[in-house]
């Protein structure tokens, strides 16, 4: 996994993690589902990173 992909994923989780925050306090279900979904398709791609990298070695 290179630097760049991991702090795309890294990223992708954060800002989740903040749009589930925001969702939370301002009563958004849409927002907080959205946050999650995104900090879901994080954790997938670093998932399939890992698997790539291990096949490599």
């Amino acid at each position: 996994m290179g630097i760049d992909d991991k702090a795309k994923n890294s990223a992708e989780d954060l800002t989740g993690k903040g749009k589930e925050a925001a969702g939370k306090a301002t009563g958004d279900e849409q927002l907080e589902a959205e946050g999650r979904g995104d900090q879901v398709k994080a954790d997938l791609k670093k998932a399939g990173e890992k698997i790539k990298d291990a096949f490599k070695h």
